[in-house]
């Protein structure tokens, strides 16, 4: 079955390949489709559906959109929706530098991986699912595995950052790992 990821984020794609093992994933940039989608949502929610209604608009394919940060309690959930750019552009090192910045002083360091699916099926219709994930931000940077945040976010259950872990057992904590099994289970 083909499922069409409205995402160019190559990391993402990954980890959505290796949970839908059974499934043909398709990047945007496989269906040479270049566009930068307007995520104008107020929630991960409103962002996913707008990313995988455009894509599904498009293509007439099932699609797949994530849309997914973190949030961290003591900056009043912030990055949020805007974890991505949080320093102004989507550099990984310059939001991570940010965040420990602003965290420098702080002792509640408290925050959580969200994660909204939405997938549109061939039919019209749509699912969304959001999970999360949680932990603390650490003091530095640990690891070098993973994307965005996950140097500075360490999980209880496995005592490292998932910059850390290989994505075998990034896998089996992740916010969008457990979406995506969600999300397997529906589709099944």
């Amino acid at each position: 079955m083909k499922l069409i990821v409205a995402s160019g984020n190559k990391d993402k794609v990954r980890e959505i390949k290796s949970i839908f093992t059974n499934y043909e994933i398709l990047s945007l940039k496989d269906i040479n489709l270049d566009i930068d989608i307007e995520e104008n949502g107020s929630t991960f929610e409103e962002n996913a559906y707008i990313k995988a209604k455009t894509i599904f608009d498009m293509t007439g394919e099932m699609v797949l959109a994530d849309d997914s940060g973190i949030e961290i309690e003591e900056l009043n959930w912030e990055p949020g929706i805007y974890s991505a750019r949080y320093a102004g552009n989507h550099d990984d090192e310059a939001n991570n530098d940010l965040v420990l910045e602003k965290l420098k002083d702080k002792t509640n360091r408290t925050a959580r991986y969200a994660c909204a699916l939405c997938v549109f099926f061939k039919d019209g219709t749509h699912k969304i699912i959001k999970e999360y994930c949680y932990g603390k931000i650490t003091h530095e940077r640990m690891g070098t595995g993973g994307f965005g945040y996950d140097p500075l976010f360490f999980v209880e259950e496995i005592g490292k950052t998932f910059g850390q872990v290989s994505l075998e057992e990034k896998n089996k904590y992740s916010h969008r790992a457990k979406a995506l099994r969600k999300l397997r289970e529906v589709l099944q």
